[in-house]
């Protein structure tokens, strides 16, 4: 009997004496290797070497997770990395189709290369190569986490954060910075950060009271003599994506005046490399770079990219490791005179069944996921469809949350965030309650049901579409698009605010949607604190609804049609 690891490491020859007749992506897999040694293969290069992970949102098991299909760019971003998808994306990188590295950053023929090549991630896996390359740059290496660490699963809602603090700090990052993190509120985050053995960075937040730092924006190391400046950057905005309440006397923002005076300070006290550890989103950094000098690194997160290069900005390299475990990211920099005379760039996917596990790393994840493993494995359904999150307008496992939404609350719409964090289901797949966990569990889960006209529908519709769809990154303050689920529509994101979606009708029988009418819509995670957290947790309703359905098979729909110019 041959298991997956094997299979993974068969040889194309092979394959052809067994069968001989496949053709196209089939065989590709089969010619691809893949071992823990291939993938920490590196050239090393220069004086330090940065580690980099990122958006992690507490999945410290291996997961299945389906990068965007659809991942528009507008403005200057407009056709370039990481807002390339598909067999578009596949070729700009001259990556072949079916290989290991397509399935690790793609979503072409997601739910086949799952099958073969399996579940990525997993803390245990990734702490393997973040040892891997320290004992091979002793004194040289940084681990830096762009945040969005401790948020996304049942046990970190549960213990609030501490069973990733617990993880995380047996592999010993250099630094964090955050978004997701604040979601526990001020004082949570302040008793967190007190349990850290390494700082929490974060520059751009001011106390509204005494407009004084809350956080520490910056951190000097020296690794191998060369002294490299940590400037921290947390989400500029936590307050409009998520909960004010939870953190009220905390102000956020870009801030990049005061990045540039960190940077300034940084260099006036030394630093021969600046690193800004951010979580910003690739377009906001990719601006940032042609506004701030001095900085040379940015390692970015919040937008979940995983770029296979590096992007220069500005002589700025900025780079994307994805989320959720998937990756780490490795970057040697030669340094002279204060400036990056040469680097080298590797990003790592983490095959779960290649990679060995930290004995250390997974024990502790065992013991934080001791008290809940029962429930968290209980089976609730089964998915004939590929479930998954991640993708600008729209994605299937938030479509199961809005058809839910709607049949358990008897709403003629439904309106979900669009959360870019959640790993997938392939077809076959078991759902357990840890799978709707991983897209639910948060502090303010509660569902509601109001009524509101069609106008202020719309207005709500536009006002998202320009978080994410306005042509200055600096006015991107969100995630994707809010799901929607009983409505279709067209969008149009090359227009403006109030111009992008037309063509509005109900799917039950599609009359248009009238202004001057009033639906019933049904939702979850409102940031209004009563709304958000005094109603029945979003996860009760869908795992009601599973249960009943038994099999979720999901109809493909077309009902938002996206355009762009």
């Amino acid at each position: 009997m041959i298991d997956r690891r094997d299979f993974i490491h068969a040889s194309l020859a092979t394959l052809a004496l067994a069968g001989g007749s496949l053709s196209g992506y089939r065989s590709a897999i089969a010619g691809q290797k893949i071992t823990q040694d291939e993938i920490l293969k590196f050239d090393a290069k220069g004086q330090i070497t940065l580690i980099h992970v990122g958006d992690i949102h507490s999945q410290a098991k291996p997961i299945y997770f389906r990068e965007p299909s659809v991942n528009i760019g507008v403005g200057e971003a407009l056709g370039l990395p990481p807002h390339l998808t598909g067999k578009e994306m596949l070729k700009k990188f001259g990556i072949k189709a079916g290989s290991p590295q397509a399935y690790a950053l793609n979503s072409e023929d997601f739910g086949q290369l799952a099958k073969t090549y399996g579940k990525m991630g997993g803390l245990d896996r990734v702490a393997t190569l973040v040892k891997a390359i320290r004992a091979e740059r002793p004194n040289k290496c940084l681990l830096l986490d762009s945040g969005d660490t401790w948020q996304g699963s049942w046990t970190s809602l549960q213990t609030r954060g501490e069973d990733m603090v617990k993880i995380m700090a047996m592999m010993k990052p250099d630094a964090i910075t955050g978004h997701w993190e604040f979601t526990y509120g001020a004082e949570r985050v302040k008793e967190l950060i007190d349990m850290l053995e390494f700082p929490f960075l974060a520059g751009n937040v001011i106390s509204t009271e005494w407009e004084e730092p809350v956080f520490e924006a910056t951190k000097m190391y020296e690794r191998n003599g060369v002294k490299i400046a940590v400037v921290g950057q947390a989400f500029p905005y936590t307050p409009v994506a998520n909960p004010r309440w939870m953190f009220p006397d905390w102000s956020f923002g870009i801030r990049d005046k005061m990045v540039q005076a960190h940077v300034t300070k940084a260099r006036a006290d030394g630093a021969d490399v600046v690193v800004l550890l951010s979580h910003n989103g690739f377009d906001v950094d990719r601006k940032l770079a042609t506004r701030v000098q001095g900085i040379d690194v940015i390692l970015t997160g919040h937008t979940h990219d995983a770029i296979p290069t590096t992007v220069n900005v500005n002589n700025t390299l900025l780079v994307a490791s994805g989320c959720s475990g998937k990756f780490v990211s490795r970057l040697d920099l030669d340094i002279k005179d204060k400036k990056v005379a040469g680097f080298n760039f590797k990003l790592m996917p983490v095959f779960s069944d290649v990679i060995a596990k930290d004995a250390a790393v997974t024990k502790v994840i065992d013991e934080t996921r001791a008290p809940y493993e029962k429930h968290l494995n209980e089976v609730i359904g089964t998915t004939t469809n590929t479930l998954f999150r991640r993708g600008n307008m729209s994605g299937t496992f938030d479509d199961l949350i809005c058809t839910a939404l709607i049949d358990k609350q008897d709403a003629e719409i439904s309106l979900s965030p669009g959360f870019r964090w959640g790993p997938s289901l392939i077809p076959g797949q078991d759902i357990t309650n840890d799978d709707l966990y991983n897209q639910t569990a948060m502090t303010y889960p509660s569902v509601y049901k109001l009524d509101f006209t069609g106008k202020r529908i719309k207005e709500i519709l536009e006002d998202v579409g320009d978080n994410l769809f306005n042509k200055d990154p600096y006015f991107q303050q969100g995630g994707d698009m809010v799901r929607v689920g009983g409505l279709a529509f067209d969008m149009d994101a090359s227009k403006n605010i109030g111009e992008r979606i037309t063509n509005m009708k109900l799917t039950r029988n599609g009359k248009d949607l009238e202004a001057g009418k009033t639906y019933s819509v049904a939702g979850w995670a409102s940031v209004n604190e009563d709304t958000g957290t005094k109603g029945t947790p979003v996860w009760e309703l869908v795992r009601e609804w599973i249960k009943d359905k038994k099999t979720v098979d999901l109809k493909s729909t077309d009902h938002i049609k996206l355009t762009n110019g």
